[in-house]
């Protein structure tokens, strides 16, 4: 495609900034930021440095993913700048745990979802069978509305990106006019214990800002790439930290931690304790709404991964098959089938059993491109105006400094993710090591 050709293909892009914005902050805020405070209550205020701690963290890994966007703004995301930097094998093993890991993703929140109907429809979520079949029904309901094309999907992640941040801020804002300081004391001060429960905390907040590199994998949707990815980016990835740790403060300081550390529901908590049952319901259907979109904008990335992949060659061709409008129907139905498929094998477990068994599936497969893309922008070439020094030969200092501060923190989370996720992702990994030889060879 020539260069006027992909100027006009730009302009005409469906996706404009703020709904870039709402499929970052969207896939990040799912289920889990409503859980955090519970496991976060037996650290008192120690938590709120482990924010502190994740979010530079984030903000590092959004400032990696913005350079990179600007550098080479092609769709595919951390598998493609995989790909350019270290090679097709690299890029492949990326693409191939990123994209298992996103139809798992998408089977939780759909039980997740489910999950947080309990206060209005409790025969029907306590019944394990009709709770797995509603989740495998809102699943094929957003899958639906992504094949109709990314418009649809993007204008429905703005509508449930905004109700589910109402009950968030609601209760942060809310929760700080009734602030107890004494529920965030901590037990241990001594210098050992503070370090230990800054890195544990560190590690559990983590979890909630995974997806923000969500805007770098449909970048042939998006006008004007270069510019809108890494602004929506950096702001999606700010906007959702100042939300969750507001958040967490109010519930926390409204919530007492012995109640707090063995509720399910925190933020339904302190509304119950602001505003009453009514205040309680509101929380849960903004729970329920928060998976409910996180879930749309993962089915996206779940059909536009194989999509980026299968047009290098490094994917069966079958994915790069298209509908009418423009949808990857194959990638949008694999992956719909693949999450089906997981949902209907594990009802049993429930909730709590079933996000366990999906984290120690996916987790590592999502660190694991940071790895890369952390160090991706000392070897993509790169043009003379992105590299701050007037040469195409490497990037400027600042961004040096940034890049090794983002690889440094992605190692240290995959080794607090524990041994167990690190063996699992491991052999996940290796698992796509034959689809490769596979695909390479055909």
């Amino acid at each position: 495609m020539d260069v006027a050709a992909n100027q006009r293909a730009a302009a005409t892009a469906p996706l404009g900034f703020w709904m870039v914005v709402a499929l970052v902050m969207g896939n990040m805020i799912g289920s889990g930021v409503f859980l955090l405070p519970a496991s976060l209550a037996p650290y008192g205020a120690i938590s709120l440095a482990g924010w502190l701690v994740s979010t530079a963290g984030a903000v590092l890994l959004a400032l990696v993913f913005a350079r990179l966007a600007a550098i080479n703004p092609v769709a595919g995301g951390p598998y493609a700048y995989t790909r350019a930097a270290f090679g097709e094998l690299a890029g492949f093993i990326v693409a191939w745990g990123y994209w298992i890991a996103t139809w798992c993703t998408n089977a939780a929140l759909s039980v997740a979802f489910v999950g947080y109907l309990d206060p209005f429809f409790p025969s029907l979520v306590r019944n394990p069978a009709a709770a797995a079949g509603l989740a495998i029904i809102t699943l094929w309901v957003l899958t639906a509305v992504n094949l109709r094309g990314i418009r649809a999907a993007a204008g429905l992640q703005v509508t449930t990106t905004a109700l589910k941040i109402v009950p968030l801020v609601m209760v942060g804002i809310g929760g700080l006019f009734v602030l107890n300081g004494a529920h965030f004391a901590i037990a241990d001060t001594s210098p050992r214990a503070i370090a230990h429960g800054v890195t544990a905390t560190a590690t559990l907040t983590l979890w909630a800002f995974l997806g923000l590199e969500c805007a770098t994998i449909p970048t042939a949707n998006i006008r004007d790439a270069r510019t809108v990815v890494p602004r929506a980016t950096v702001i999606g990835t700010l906007l959702a930290a100042a939300i969750y740790i507001l958040g967490t403060i109010a519930v926390m300081g409204t919530v007492s931690p012995t109640v707090l550390a063995q509720t399910t529901a925190p933020y339904a908590e302190a509304a119950q304790a602001l505003a009453g049952s009514w205040g309680a319901r509101i929380v849960s259907l903004g729970a329920a709404i928060s998976c409910f979109g996180a879930l749309n904008g993962w089915i996206l990335i779940v059909g536009q991964l194989p999509l980026a992949v299968a047009e290098d060659g490094l994917f069966p061709s079958i994915f790069r098959r298209r509908s009418s409008n423009g949808a990857p129907i194959i990638g949008l139905v694999i992956g719909g089938a693949l999450a089906t498929a997981m949902i209907a094998m594990n009802y049993t477990r429930g909730l709590v059993s079933l996000f366990t068994f999906v984290i120690l599936l996916s987790t590592l497969s999502t660190l694991v491109p940071y790895v890369f893309c952390s160090l991706a922008s000392f070897v993509i070439p790169q043009a003379p105006r992105l590299t701050g020094a007037g040469t195409g030969s490497g990037p400027a200092p600042a961004i040096r400094i940034i890049s090794g501060l983002a690889f440094a923190y992605s190692l240290w989370a995959i080794g607090g993710a524990g041994a167990d996720v690190v063996y699992w992702g491991f052999l996940l990994l290796m698992a796509g090591l034959p689809v490769y030889v596979w695909v390479v060879r055909t």
